[in-house]
């Protein structure tokens, strides 16, 4: 009575289906694998960091159209 055999071990595994269903295991199994990599991440440190991102190309110059008025410049025309 003091070991557990191969039945116990599938009563078991048929009540925890059932009661959390084959959807939440799965779920937390996928959630327990990023917490375990998220953890072995953070033990690293910063050993390996991430490359920096690529600078974002300058915004192009617009030519001045003579119609088109600045929002800033018409707020600060009307002060």
């Amino acid at each position: 009575m003091g070991s557990w055999s191969l039945t116990h071990w599938l009563i078991v595994a048929v009540v925890v289906i059932v009661v959390f269903g084959t959807g939440k295991l799965r779920n937390a199994g996928s959630d327990l694998g990023k917490a375990i990599r998220g953890f072995k991440d953070g033990m690293r440190g910063g050993e390996e960091e991430k490359p920096a991102a690529a600078p974002a190309a300058p915004p192009q110059q617009v030519a001045a159209d003579p119609h088109v008025i600045d929002a800033q410049a018409k707020e600060k025309q009307k002060s």
